[in-house]
Formats: C-alpha cells, sequence, structure tokens
C-alpha cells in the first residue's frame, strides 16, 4: 500500500468510527499571553478594468477591506500585499508559466480560460494575489505568539503548475504553503489546505499529490464542477441545494479526523462564500449564519490545538453587480464575517485552548448538529 492509500485509509476509518481523539494542551501553552492582533493584507490597490458586463466582482475587494479596516481598525493590522517573486511562484509553477504570465504571453485561449484579459494591471493583480498569501504565511513567524494571519483577497485554487483556470492564475495557497516548508523546516512539516469554497479545489489537489506534507482537504458542491474532478486528500461533497445543518454535519464528520489524523502545524483557510443561497454559481443554500457556524468551527479546531492560520478569500458572486444591491452587499458581509471570526477566534485564542471538547461546542452558540457520515471521500 502507498503512502498515500495508508493516509486515506487511515482517515477513511477514523470517518467511518466519527472518532474525535482532540490532543490535551499542556499548561505552558494554556498560560501563554493573549495573542498579538491578527495581521491581514489586502491587495485591491491593484485592480483590473474590466468591461461593465464582465461577471468577477471585481469591486468586492475594496469594499471588503474598507468595510474591515473602519469595523476592527483597533484590532487588527493591515498591510498591503507584496507581489510574489518568480523565486516564490516556482516553487510550485513551471518557470516557463511564470516567465510567460510575468511577459503577458498568454495565448487569448489561456486568457479565456482563466477569465481575465491579458495586460500589466491582470499580471500586477496575479502578483499581489499571491504576493498578499506568501507575505500573511510568513507574518505567523515575525513575532512570539502569532496564531492568525490571512489575505483579504487569494484562494485561487483553480490554478496548475503550468496553466490556470476559473479566474485563478497562479495558485497563492500552493505557493505560500511551499515556500513556508522551505523556510521553516523545523518548526512546520505537515500543512492542512482546508479548502470550504462552492468548488473544487482542483489545482492545489493535483498540485499536491504525491507530497505528503501537505494535506488537501475540498468540501464543495457535489452539482457544481466546471473542470475535471480531481483528487485531493479528502473530497466532500455536499449535494446540490444542501442547507446550513446538512452542510455543518458533512463538515463536522469528516474535518475533525482530518485534524486528529494529520495533526498539520499550518492551516491554510481558504474561506470562498460562494455556498450562499443567492450566489449566482453556488447551487447550495446556506445563509451568513451558517457560514458563520462553518468559519467558527474551522477555527476552533485550530485553537484547540495551537495551530497556526492563514485565511483567504475565494469565491462569492452576486447576482446583482450593482453598487448597493442586496445581493452585493450579502457578498461582502459574508466575507467580511471570515475575517471577523478569524479575529473573534484570536482575541480568544488562550480562552479557547482551555475549553473542553464539550464547550467549545456549545449548541447555545454554535448549534453544530450531530456529526453524521456523509459527503464523498
Amino acid at each position: 500500500m502507498s503512502g498515500g492509500q495508508a493516509r486515506r485509509s487511515g482517515l477513511q476509518r477514523l470517518l467511518q468510527g466519527g472518532t474525535c481523539a482532540w490532543l490535551a494542551t499542556s499548561a505552558a501553552a494554556v498560560a501563554r499571553a493573549r495573542a498579538p492582533p491578527p495581521i491581514f493584507y489586502y491587495n485591491d490597490v491593484y485592480r483590473v478594468d474590466l468591461p461593465a458586463t464582465h461577471r468577477f466582482p471585481m469591486g468586492k475587494y475594496e469594499a471588503v477591506r474598507l468595510s474591515l479596516q473602519n469595523e476592527l481598525q483597533q484590532q487588527v493590522e493591515l498591510r498591503v500585499s507584496p507581489v510574489s517573486t518568480v523565486a516564490e511562484l516556482t516553487t510550485t509553477h513551471t518557470p516557463e508559466y511564470v516567465r510567460r504570465v510575468c511577459s503577458d504571453e498568454l495565448a487569448p485561449s489561456e486568457l479565456r480560460r482563466i477569465g481575465f484579459p491579458g495586460g500589466q494591471q491582470s499580471i500586477d493583480r496575479a502578483l499581489s494575489s499571491t504576493g498578499g498569501t506568501v507575505a500573511a504565511a510568513r507574518a505567523l513567524f515575525e513575532r512570539e505568539g502569532q496564531r492568525v494571519t490571512g489575505h483579504i483577497a487569494g484562494g485561487t485554487h483553480h490554478a496548475f503548475a503550468d496553466r490556470g483556470e476559473g479566474y485563478c492564475v497562479f495558485s497563492d495557497i500552493a505557493v505560500a504553503a511551499n515556500c513556508i516548508l522551505n523556510e521553516q523546516p523545523a518548526r512546520v512539516q505537515r500543512v492542512l489546505i482546508v479548502d470550504l469554497d462552492v468548488h473544487q479545489g482542483n489545482g492545489n489537489a493535483v498540485l499536491f499529490q504525491g507530497k505528503p506534507a501537505v494535506f488537501t482537504y475540498s468540501m464543495h458542491c457535489k452539482g457544481n464542477y466546471f473542470s475535471a474532478v480531481e483528487a485531493s486528500d479528502v473530497d466532500v461533497e455536499v449535494k446540490t441545494g444542501a442547507g446550513d445543518d446538512e452542510y455543518l454535519a458533512q463538515l463536522s464528520s469528516t474535518l475533525s479526523p482530518v485534524f486528529d489524523e494529520f495533526e498539520p502545524q499550518l492551516v491554510f483557510l481558504q474561506g470562498g462564500v460562494d455556498a450562499l443561497a443567492n450566489d449566482r454559481y453556488g447551487k447550495l443554500k446556506l445563509s451568513r449564519a451558517g457560514l458563520r457556524r462553518r468559519n467558527d468551527f474551522v477555527l476552533k479546531l485550530c485553537s484547540a490545538r495551537d495551530v497556526p492560520i492563514v485565511v483567504t478569500m475565494g469565491g462569492g458572486y452576486p447576482r446583482n453587480l450593482s453598487e448597493g444591491s442586496l445581493d452585493a452587499f450579502d457578498v461582502v458581509q459574508a466575507h467580511m464575517d471570515v475575517y471577523r471570526c478569524a479575529t473573534w477566534a484570536n482575541d480568544r485564542w488562550p480562552m479557547a485552548r482551555e475549553k473542553s471538547t464539550a464547550e467549545l461546542f456549545d449548541k447555545s452558540q454554535h448549534s453544530l448538529p450531530p456529526a453524521v457520515s456523509g459527503g464523498s471521500t
């Protein structure tokens, strides 16, 4: 049996048994001082001017950042995303693909598959979308006790080594994971990608096949594949039209065993919000409250084990792109909720790790349904 098969077999046993073995927290960790404030990078200073008929919500990034800046300015640190370097990008993507992107040499067919036009604006945005996530991951190691960072962009999980698709040029999370594995070998040997976008993280699945240092978990809508289905380490398919309770039941029964079996030392959360009921492409029926419970669940899995986390954006597509529309407002607020939840988790990180499992998932606060087996793994 191969290493990958053995790992999947162990996880399958855990999933079938409903096991959730929580790690004990040491007294020294409990006594640790409150964590420093989250560091969030943003790249909305790099914007691509798209035609009015284009379906990509370019304006949401600035709207999310400005609103978070106004609301959380005393609780978080905001930084402009740097552009990624060739050395960073080639940890993951082929040198020839990186060269062609940076030289604006992609063919029209390649640009159509990505969904953005060529030109310097698109190049700068792609580089900063990746650079901000790399910087957020590195920021976890800047100062003692840093546990939560993020990028108010990124989550570009449809990029492959030599091509992009679905509004993704480079895979920011994959590049960041590879950079940290190279730069922090004594502190990080196991990275977990938790991808909760409504679409499968197909690019990351392929990029890390046969690479045991990175575990890919993708939970997505079964009826919403726009490209070839790939094999993540764990794929959880949610049926079309599922709502909060069904979704959260599948999440709780499948993600906890991954944490227990793999024991990650760093987590990336792709926090796409296109599972919202009124999303243009989502095909699921989650509410904002359900997505907040989703966010809290992942963050508490990390805080209970004292595992640092990088949060990113992802999908979220209003049916009505007009500024001030209810659809646009809902998507912006749902994206903001990911960073609100991360900030809340950071503020209570030591407290959360002192609580028992029952307290962490007190139904009066989180209303997570009982764990049941479900989805495709």
